[in-house]
């Protein structure tokens, strides 16, 4: 098991940090650091043996977060910036369906399950609707929920 980063290295967080629990002075689940903020790699360490983590300086928030190495990204990497983060909810904009049969009708509501960020076709999501499996959705095709409860107002 070999570190991808080194000690200094500019990193990029790929998605929200929340605090586990073991981040002192903040609630369980609060955000400490919000996906894209750019850090420096101070110490490098592992987690039950077989999980790399790195302890990352984000300047701009002055936090020191322990961060695994799927949650980061080289700095200078390609970032693209998404509306939606995995396990948010998120509802259907539009109809959204498979082989010209409806699966899920506008309004109803899903839960993140990853983010697929692609440099020629842009932001989409796997989503999981209750009932009805795990969808492939674009980002045009989702809105929060809240903004998709005002529309059928």
């Amino acid at each position: 098991m070999r570190p991808r980063f080194d000690y200094g290295d500019e990193v990029r967080v790929r998605r929200n940090v929340r605090n586990d629990g073991t981040f002192p002075g903040s609630a369980r689940g609060a955000l400490l650091v919000r996906r894209g903020l750019v850090g420096h790699v101070r110490d490098i360490g592992t987690f039950l043996q077989d999980q790399i983590i790195y302890s990352v300086h984000f300047l701009d928030v002055d936090l020191v977060v322990g961060c695994r190495e799927e949650e980061l990204q080289a700095a200078d990497d390609p970032w693209i910036a998404s509306r939606f983060e995995s396990r948010e909810l998120v509802a259907a904009a539009r109809p959204l369906g498979r082989s010209g049969r409806v699966l899920v009708e506008p309004g109803e509501v899903g839960e993140v399950i990853k983010v697929i960020r692609d440099q020629d076709r842009g932001v989409c999501y796997h989503v999981h609707f209750a009932g009805r499996g795990t969808l492939q959705v674009a980002e045009t095709a989702l809105t929060w929920p809240h903004d998709a409860e005002e529309a059928a107002l």
